[in-house]
């Protein structure tokens, strides 16, 4: 039997949608449900500091200033860890008349630390302590008595000599700190507020 040319036509329409159902069908069951939860994997950034660049790596190394009764005083550079006998090393040891029994020399160092080894007092404890009075009075220590080391004395000795008062006191600290161990007594006038009247009263009780 022979089908019309209208027949024919119906029937290729037909084939097409069922071709067509069929590759929609293929499509969405390969296709991911749109339902499904997708997992995002974020890498992490180094940390960064407030400008925006990342923090760098913890210091390997720290810088002291060591000064006082070393051979060669200056700022040294040591690894992280290190001892102040390391530091002391490094400044060219300590001269004859370092007191390190004042010293921990097995303490670790930190990052800017100053290192200030002191020199043993002429006379030793006895006339220390013997000129402590006169000290604590203003007065200069008499003929015999200990003097104050400018390079290695606390602000607390500094303020005993005549005239000198704890700001003065702490210019002199800050001085020695910033440009190293007086190299005479004469260079304690380049403390301001030392004139020559300030060190006449004060020269015979100091030292370097």
């Amino acid at each position: 039997m022979q089908l019309s040319r209208r027949q024919l036509l119906i029937a290729v329409a037909l084939g097409a949608v069922v071709v067509a159902l069929g590759v929609r069908y293929l499509v969405l069951a390969q296709a991911p449900d749109a339902g499904a939860t997708q997992r995002l994997v974020l890498t992490p950034l180094p940390a960064a500091d407030a400008g925006g660049e990342p923090s760098p790596s913890p210091s390997a190394s720290v810088v002291v200033y060591v000064c006082g009764a070393v051979r060669a005083p200056g700022v040294v550079c040591l690894p992280a860890g290190a001892r102040v006998a390391d530091a002391l090393e490094l400044a060219g040891g300590a001269t004859a008349r370092a007191d390190l029994t004042a010293l921990n020399l097995a303490a670790r160092l930190s990052d800017g630390q100053q290192v200030l080894v002191p020199a043993r007092v002429a006379g030793g404890a006895a006339a220390a302590a013997a000129a402590a009075p006169a000290a604590a009075a203003g007065a200069a220590p008499a003929a015999g008595g200990a003097l104050v080391n400018i390079n290695t004395a606390t602000l607390e000795e500094l303020d005993s000599l005549q005239g000198i008062g704890p700001v003065t006191a702490q210019k002199i600290i800050d001085y020695r700190t910033a440009n190293g161990p007086f190299g005479s007594i004469e260079e304690i006038k380049n403390v301001p507020g030392i004139g020559e009247a300030k060190f006449a009263a004060i020269k015979d009780a100091i030292t370097v």
